[in-house]
């Protein structure tokens, strides 16, 4: 240093607080509010309750109408089901209606045959041959009219005794037989398929 002016050769003097000189850098505090940036401005206290309000609307009218149609559609499944019911219940009356009608049809013939066999005992010439033909004839029409409805004949002779659709009524020894077989049939019994309508009344061997 030369009469108190710097060399050049040496570090700057700091400067003195003023002014801020054409050319130099501003203060960090100064740059960055000049530039734009900073933190986020928030929404106003009002704007944001007004838009959570909105949503809660919103969800709540897409609930109701969820709600809305799925009991519309519960209603129009039981609607459909009652009347499937209803419909169901009408189709067996009717098919037991036309069973019936149908089995009394062929009963009345029966009935016709025995109404003649009666009659020839009544008329002294009428042989006993003509009695017997008639109540046979009688006898086979009855059997086919309960075939024709699917009433089959339960008669178990030779057959091992069988509780679910026989009725035991004596025992006795039979011989060559092994124990537990029907040996005699008292009464036939009926059924139709898997229902049984009456238990063949049986004797079984010892």
């Amino acid at each position: 240093m030369r009469d108190g002016q710097p060399d050049g050769s040496g570090t700057d003097e700091p400067r003195p607080a003023g002014p801020v000189a054409a050319g130099d850098p501003p203060p960090p505090a100064v740059a960055k509010a000049s530039s734009g940036v900073g933190p986020p401005t928030p929404p106003p206290a009002g704007e944001a309750s007004d838009q959570v309000e909105q949503d809660l609307e919103a969800l709540l009218a897409d609930t109701q109408r969820e709600r809305d149609e799925y009991l519309e559609l519960a209603k129009r499944t039981k609607a459909d089901f009652e009347n499937y019911r209803k419909r169901m219940a009408s189709e067996v009356q009717a098919a037991a209606a036309r069973g019936k009608a149908a089995l009394v049809g062929e009963l009345v013939h029966v009935i016709d045959n025995l109404e003649r066999a009666l009659d020839a005992t009544n008329d002294s010439s009428q042989n006993e041959d003509a009695l017997i033909q008639g109540i046979q004839l009688t006898y086979r029409d009855l059997c086919m009219a309960l075939e024709n409805h699917g009433v089959e004949t339960v008669d178990p002779v030779g057959e091992r005794f069988d509780p679910a659709w026989h009725e035991a009524l004596t025992t006795k020894p039979a011989d060559g037989t092994e124990p537990g077989v029907v040996v005699e049939v008292m009464q036939k019994g009926y059924r139709m398929g898997e229902q049984l309508v009456r238990p063949a009344r049986v004797v079984v061997s010892e």
